[in-house]
């Protein structure tokens, strides 16, 4: 009896210490540093984003983890489409010209839901 007491407490253990590993979300803190490099880019409308740029999205698309991330990175660069003037062209292709799926849209009119 005392060993399948001792079992269970053991088991119950190490499931709270698997459950209480910390999970650290993407902020826009996050996004702005990892896009700052792209913003000579995408306000001017076109040529070809810097390097420093591409490696900025390449470093935010590999922190996206969860749909929350996806969802918390589309909605802070909408924020900043809107309120830096960004083109709209630009930003459509700047995964696609830096080589990186980044799987979120990047436009001030975006659907964030998704």
């Amino acid at each position: 009896m005392k060993t399948i007491v001792v079992a269970m407490a053991l088991v119950v253990v190490m499931m709270v210490l698997l459950e209480s590993e910390p999970v650290e979300s993407i902020s826009c803190d996050t996004v702005r540093g990892s896009m700052s490099p792209c913003m000579a880019y995408l306000t001017s409308g076109g040529g070809q984003p810097s390097q420093s740029c591409c490696n900025g999205v390449q470093s935010l698309a590999g922190s996206i983890q969860s749909k929350d991330d996806k969802q918390t990175v589309c909605s802070c660069i909408k924020s900043a489409a809107t309120n830096y003037g960004i083109h709209t062209d630009a930003a459509a292709n700047l995964a696609q010209k830096c080589g990186v799926s980044i799987n979120v849209p990047i436009a001030a009119n975006a659907d964030c839901s998704q």
